[in-house]
């Protein structure tokens, strides 16, 4: 009798265009500190009439954690070290060239954004800049502006310079809710 209920449901489910998804048992799981490991999701999709595509792709809708802080903080110390690792180690012995640092730029802060990747920090948003110019004897102001919560929000910076260029490289870790 119970697979003629489950039976039922799905057919319910299917004609109202709603699916539940794998982790949607209904069960949360509880690690030791009293916080739940995942959440429960449900994936929904609304078909209209006319339009038939068999690689539509379903709507993921998420539920709130109410989670407003983070569980582990952005690690300043470990960043900075990413950091003066990778700016020490592509941009000691190079000479400046314009065509050569718009190319590096970019290339730094790739590698620098997967690093801090791998550190696997959740629920921060990773934004990286790099500059690179010429030694010349010239002053440079760099600033930025954004929407900042100064109690989970925070940056790392590092300056590198040899005899012929300088590089900038900022890293904003912004929290994400």
């Amino acid at each position: 009798m119970s697979d003629l209920l489950k039976d039922k449901s799905q057919r319910r489910e299917k004609r109202a265009g709603k699916a539940p998804s794998e982790g949607s048992h209904g069960v949360r799981g509880k690690d030791t500190t009293g916080r739940t490991k995942d959440s429960i999701s449900t994936v929904s999709c609304l078909d209209e009439l006319g339009h038939q595509d068999d690689n539509a792709r379903m709507a993921v809708t998420m539920e709130n954690t109410y989670q407003l802080g983070p569980y582990k903080r952005f690690p300043v110390p470990a960043v900075t070290d990413i950091l003066k690792d990778v700016l020490t180690s592509y941009l000691q012995e190079e000479k400046y060239e314009v065509e050569w640092s718009q190319k590096m730029t970019k290339t730094i802060s790739e590698v620098i954004r997967a690093r801090v990747k791998d550190l696997m920090i959740p629920r921060y948003k990773i934004v990286v800049l790099v500059h690179i110019g010429e030694l010349a004897g010239q002053s440079m102001q760099i600033s930025s502006r954004c929407l900042w919560d100064a109690s989970n929000d925070t940056f790392v910076s590092y300056n590198f310079k040899n005899s012929s260029l300088f590089g900038v490289a900022n890293v904003y870790a912004v929290y994400f809710e």
